[in-house]
């Protein structure tokens, strides 16, 4: 019923940029209110919440990407944008984005938290 697409993912150099975007399909109750995120997963290493967006739109981030990420949410084209400044190597890792399909306040970074995913887009970082 709920879909989620992720695209945008690709081969950059350090320091460059990229923007990710998640597109929504399917019945959502209350795609504006709802709480989302995007996540990543390194080779060997579990997934990890690095953004989210709360029900009145508040964006968090956790320390290792606050100031060089950017979580965006357009409610009219349904589609959730991670924009990513000065990749690192360190940011090579499959991204995926969820919804939680529940309203939220304040940061939400843990994958239980979330009941949708999309397939996830890659990025890798080069030196």
């Amino acid at each position: 019923q709920v879909q989620l697409v992720e695209s945008g993912g690709g081969s950059v150099q350090a320091g460059g940029s990229l923007r990710l975007s998640c597109a929504a399909s399917g019945y959502f109750g209350a795609y504006s209110r709802y709480c989302m995120g995007w996540f990543r997963q390194g080779p060997g290493k579990e997934r990890e919440g690095i953004a989210s967006i709360d029900s009145d739109g508040r964006q968090s981030y956790v320390d290792s990407v606050k100031g060089r990420f950017t979580i965006l949410k357009d409610n009219v084209k349904r589609i959730l944008y991670l924009q990513m400044n000065s990749l690192k190597p360190e940011d090579t890792a499959m991204y995926y984005c969820a919804t939680a399909q529940k309203y939220c306040r304040g940061p939400n970074f843990s994958p239980r938290e979330y009941n949708d995913w999309g397939q996830g887009t890659q990025v890798t970082v080069s030196s």
